[in-house]
């Protein structure tokens, strides 16, 4: 005669096994909502914390690459659409996703792709004492 108790046993260990995986599954669940919850009440209270970070992120890779201007912070852009760009020659070979870090005291403009860690463009920028806007390489649109 066969045992039915062990089968019964072998069901039960099943049973409790899937709910410690259902419980654990929630668990993590309601833990991430959470965290980006807080990430999210963060960012709200403080945007330019998100700023400031890209920045400091930015700047410290594209500073591996090349000597980067120490008295400044540089404005940061990033490339949305590279063909609405594609008539001027100094984004010719940005993509989308590329970093434009701009350094208008030092009138240098860099443009940084960082998913391959390399510069795709260096140049000067060109600004008028009368008009506060940079002439070369023109301004990226707005996104």
């Amino acid at each position: 005669m066969l045992d039915r108790s062990a089968n019964g046993d072998t069901t039960k260990k099943k049973s409790i096994i899937l709910w410690v995986i259902v419980v654990l599954i929630l668990g993590g669940s309601i833990s991430m909502s959470g965290y980006y919850y807080m990430k999210y009440r963060d960012i709200r209270k403080n945007p330019q914390s998100v700023s400031t970070q890209e920045v400091k992120d930015v700047t410290q890779e594209v500073g591996k690459l090349i000597s980067l201007p120490k008295d400044e912070q540089p404005t940061i852009a990033t490339v949305q659409d590279k063909n609405k760009l594609k008539d001027q020659p100094f984004f010719k070979d940005a993509q989308n996703g590329d970093k434009v870090l701009i350094y208008t005291t030092s009138k240098k403009a860099i443009i940084y792709r960082p998913s391959t860690k390399t510069l795709i463009n260096v140049g000067p920028i060109a600004i008028n004492s009368s008009d506060t806007t940079s002439q070369t390489p023109p301004a990226l649109p707005e996104a």
